[in-house]
C-alpha cells in the first residue's frame, strides 16, 4: 500500500462513505425514522464499515488491516440483512432496497478484493 498514504485515498473507503450517506438519506424518511431501533442499527452498521476500514489502515500493519477489513466485511453483511428487514416491514420499497443492496454488495466485494491483495503481498515477503 506504499502509494496510498491516507485512508481517504482508498476507493473502498470512498465507496463505504457513499453507502453510509445513502443509508442516512434513506433512513431519514418519517416512516423509517419511527422504527428507531432498526434505523439506529443499520446506521451503526454502515458507520462500522467506514470506521473499520479507516482504523485498520491507520494501524499500519497489513495483518491488523486485514482484521479490521474482516470486521468491516461482517458489518456489510449486517447492513444487507437489515435491508431485508426494512423491505419486509415496508419501510423501503423494492427499488430502494435494490439500490442500497447493490451498493452494499459492491463495498463488500471491494473489501474482499483488498483483503485478497493484502494476503497475496504478505505471502511474497
Amino acid at each position: 500500500m506504499s502509494s496510498i498514504e491516507r485512508f481517504e485515498d482508498l476507493d473502498v473507503w470512498k465507496k463505504a462513505r457513499e453507502l453510509t450517506k445513502a443509508i442516512y438519506e434513506r433512513t431519514r424518511n418519517a416512516e423509517f425514522a419511527r422504527d428507531y431501533c432498526l434505523k439506529d442499527q443499520i446506521r451503526r452498521a454502515a458507520i462500522s464499515i467506514l470506521s473499520n476500514i479507516s482504523e485498520g489502515f491507520e494501524r499500519q500493519s497489513d495483518k491488523e488491516f486485514q482484521y479490521f477489513l474482516s470486521v468491516a466485511k461482517g458489518s456489510s453483511g449486517e447492513v444487507r440483512a437489515q435491508l431485508y428487514v426494512a423491505l419486509d416491514a415496508h419501510l423501503i420499497n423494492e427499488d430502494q432496497f435494490n439500490e442500497l443492496f447493490l451498493l452494499t454488495e459492491e463495498v463488500s466485494r471491494m473489501i474482499y478484493g483488498l483483503m485478497t491483495y493484502l494476503r497475496k503481498t504478505r505471502l511474497k515477503v
